[in-house]
């Protein structure tokens, strides 16, 4: 079949989706912003959760419903674009998404799902996730799963990538959901395109001794001696007890700590040549462990050189880490101890230096959207309670995202607000986290009205793109509920403003007009609901 019987019309030549980036094929707007909410965390509705949904059937009936209109090509490029473009937060939904999509009774939709896989699954998790997906989905949709298709899009997910790269995350990741790449190779009956990848084929199937055997007295390729003298250095790392060996092979050979045992994670030198390729996310997640594990003491060389690290500003850069992301790493580590773990240890005044440099330099991470913008920070009641899905307070989480848009945006105002009373407030560039959450909490408790920010910007006749309201956990309480007065601020101003209430410490949250595409609530706050929030500001989902 060619290609070009399943690419997606209506795309504009800037790289930047269509209203609807179907085109010319007829689908209705709502339809495909519920899609995009599904494919972004796993949702068709106007309500982000930080309490990862599970996925099924019931919760992807647009989906479904545009697959049974005929427009399963679609759907297809849409889920790929959406992967592509880096704009889920979750991973998992898309991969259902083209699950169901590779079990449609449609040749050409099952087809079109086959393709994508290798542009979804960049890693091996999410190729086993994809195919756990697939059983899970055999019953209910009537239909078979090892055939062909399959057979060939998992043969190629092997046999297209370069060996190195593919030997590096077989060794990585040996098995997820309940798979393993035995299983795959063996259900896919797979046969390796070149010598190098069945070397690897026979490493998963056989392990190393029979590969040992099979390749001692050969005259071998460039490519499988690459991977030969790869593969001997994870099997020396796994069973060495010499330190100063595994050091080498890391260094070497650039392991990662996934291919290093458990035992091994007991050495401050094996820890110290891990950590000189370890990027800074993996870095940040760590800190707590090493910290532990007394590789870095205080003082110490060790943490003079993570602290380096840490303040690099192109790595920084690189990175594209959101100052929020940072805030946690540092309020984790000066927590002094695991969140469900045991671990115990001593915060370094250096490395929390380091850590709050590190999230003033992140604020040049942050895309600006160009959006005028009202920040609502209801103070009626305590925001000293933790966000939901984070380790950091109410108070905390909004004086993070208003400090992020009073200075990535040229046009935001914040408010605080409690029961008949809005206060604006001026956030300067120089101020701390600690000096913006004691201005937001300065207006005395009353009762909640998360209307009274939108009252305030119709009555001061302020145009507003995006209302963005963070409340702990009430919404309503007054003459007008934040729908309808959104509504009337339409009709008064004619501008279609954007609607956001976050409800920080709430599981359920019910203010979004579900037939409105432009209004969104969030349950709980996390480094997703960032992205969450950027996406939908930017009409993305």
């Amino acid at each position: 079949m060619d290609s070009a019987e399943c690419t997606t019309e209506g795309q504009s030549g800037s790289g930047e989706p269509s209203h609807n980036s179907f085109g010319g094929h007829g689908v209705d707007a709502t339809n495909l912003y519920r899609l995009r909410r599904f494919l972004c965390y796993g949702s068709e509705g106007a309500t982000y959760n930080t309490r990862e949904p599970s996925l099924g059937m019931e919760c992807a009936l647009t989906l479904i419903q545009l697959l049974e209109d005929g427009k399963g090509c679609e759907v297809v490029e849409e889920i790929r674009r959406f992967a592509q473009d880096g704009r889920a937060v979750r991973s998992n939904p898309a991969l259902f998404a083209l699950a169901v999509c590779s079990q449609h009774s449609d040749a050409k939709t099952k087809q079109a799902a086959f393709r994508a896989l290798k542009d979804l699954c960049h890693v091996p998790s999410h190729l086993f996730s994809f195919i756990q997906f697939k059983k899970e989905l055999k019953d209910g949709m009537k239909c078979g799963m090892w055939g062909r298709g399959l057979r060939k899009a998992v043969s190629d997910w092997y046999n297209n990538q370069d060996p190195i790269v593919l030997v590096q995350a077989v060794t990585k990741c040996k098995h997820r959901a309940g798979w393993s790449h035995q299983d795959l190779l063996r259900l896919s009956h797979m046969k390796p395109a070149n010598e190098a990848i069945a070397l690897i084929n026979k490493y998963i199937t056989k392990g190393w001794k029979e590969v040992q055997v099979a390749y001692a007295d050969k005259e071998n390729s460039e490519d499988v001696v690459k991977v030969l003298t790869y593969l001997e250095a994870v099997e020396k790392a796994k069973h060495s007890t010499d330190e100063v060996e595994v050091i080498h092979l890391i260094e070497e050979h650039r392991l990662e700590r996934e291919q290093i045992l458990t035992n091994h994670l007991k050495s401050k030198e094996i820890w110290r040549a891990l950590l000189k390729d370890m990027p800074l996310a993996a870095l940040f997640r760590h800190l707590g462990k090493m910290a532990a594990d007394k590789v870095l003491a205080p003082g110490s060389a060790d943490v003079a050189a993570v602290c380096e690290r840490i303040r690099n500003e192109t790595a920084l850069k690189k990175s594209k880490l959101h100052p929020f992301n940072i805030l946690l790493a540092t309020e984790n580590y000066k927590r002094g101890h695991g969140n469900k773990s045991k671990l115990k240890w001593e915060p370094d005044g250096h490395i929390i230096q380091a850590l709050d440099f590190a999230f003033y330099q992140c604020f040049k991470n942050v895309e600006p959207t160009g959006k005028r913008f009202v920040i609502g920070v209801d103070v009626s009641a305590s925001l000293s309670s933790t966000a939901l899905g984070s380790s950091v307070s109410a108070a905390t989480a909004a004086a993070v995202m208003s400090m992020v848009i009073t200075r990535t945006e040229n046009d935001a105002q914040v408010l605080v607000f409690s029961e008949g009373n809005v206060t604006p407030i001026v956030l300067s560039a120089d101020m701390s986290v600690m000096q913006v959450t004691a201005e937001l909490v300065k207006i005395p408790d009353g009762s909640t009205d998360c209307a009274l920010p939108i009252l305030w910007a119709s009555e001061s006749e302020r145009h507003v793109d995006v209302f963005l309201i963070l409340t702990n956990n009430e919404t309503w309480f007054g003459k007008a509920n934040p729908t309808e007065a959104l509504k009337m601020y339409r009709q008064k101003m004619g501008v279609f403003s954007k609607l956001v209430v976050c409800g920080m410490t709430t599981t359920g949250l019910s203010v979004a007009d579900p037939d409105d595409r432009d209004m969104l609530d969030l349950c709980g706050f996390d480094s997703r609901a960032v992205d969450v929030i950027h996406n939908f500001v930017l009409d993305l989902i």
